[in-house]
């Protein structure tokens, strides 16, 4: 399958994060390859752009579309080894870093990738195929409290326990096995005056799960705190987030690189 992602904000990003043509620039969220071409359109022969992906499929497009490109450098593996990863290629410290948070459109279009509840197929939901534990793991092994509190966390959805309480119910007479099942426990679980308004009923609950397998916000969190050890003087980064437990973390993380203000009280400006 092509890895073909429509980026959104991609403009926007980029002229925030980009200063130097001869600059390195680091892609966090690698996909498609959409900010990294544009900055690469911007680099001069001494720039360089390191794009970062755990999924083999974007990596493997990306060798394709910058074939022969000496500036780009891949790097399978998850943006938490941003430090350790630049260290190592010595490329240490950069001048921009950008992020694209969250699932990208080819893992929802694959069906058996089990991201979509708008597919049937497998539950997966894994963005590292090598990782041990995907959803299929979390809604067969789980308690009913830990399910709860996965999808009340992560999906801020407010029928959590009933949800969790119906998967748990449900599995006592056959494992879990599709995004298909689930999202008929899912129906089942939310009453049906609520499931006339708002999103799809799985919508929420399939973000937590998805959330809690890749372990999403902790990353990010771990992520962020390297990302101004790893800035130059002036460098700039540029984050793009989809939904408020993300925004929430990267704004916070963003204020208290600023600090506190430290003049005495009654002090002139």
């Amino acid at each position: 399958m092509e890895f073909q992602h429509v980026t959104v904000l991609l403009q926007e990003t980029v002229e925030g994060v980009f200063r130097d043509p001869a600059g390195t620039y680091v892609d966090c969220t690698l996909g498609g390859g959409g900010h990294s071409a544009l900055i690469l359109s911007k680099l001069g022969p001494e720039g360089k752009i390191v794009g970062f992906d755990q999924d083999p499929l974007a990596i493997a497009n990306a060798e394709k579309r910058f074939q022969g490109d000496s500036r780009v450098i891949l790097v399978e593996k998850n943006f938490e080894t941003l430090e350790e990863s630049l260290a190592s290629l010595n490329l240490l410290p950069v001048q921009g870093i950008v992020f694209d948070l969250g699932v990208s459109s080819p893992q929802l279009d694959e069906a058996e990738r089990g991201f979509s509840y708008m597919r049937d197929a497998e539950l997966d939901m894994r963005m590292d195929p090598s990782n041990p534990i995907s959803a299929k793991t979390l809604v067969n092994e789980w308690s009913a409290e830990e399910l709860a509190e996965l999808i009340w966390k992560y999906g801020e959805e407010r029928w959590s326990k009933r949800i969790a309480e119906f998967i748990v119910q449900y599995r006592q007479e056959k494992e879990i096995e599709t995004t298909g099942e689930l999202v008929e426990i899912i129906k089942k679980a939310i009453p049906v005056g609520a499931r006339r308004e708002g999103p799809h009923p799985a919508k929420r609950t399939f973000q937590a799960l998805r959330i809690g397998v890749n372990d999403e916000l902790g990353v990010l969190e771990r992520t962020l705190d390297q990302v101004i050890r790893c800035l130059a003087p002036g460098g700039r980064v540029g984050v793009i987030t989809f939904h408020s437990l993300e925004d929430r973390i990267v704004k916070e993380k963003f204020q208290s690189w600023l600090g506190r203000c430290t003049c005495p009280p009654g002090f002139p400006i």
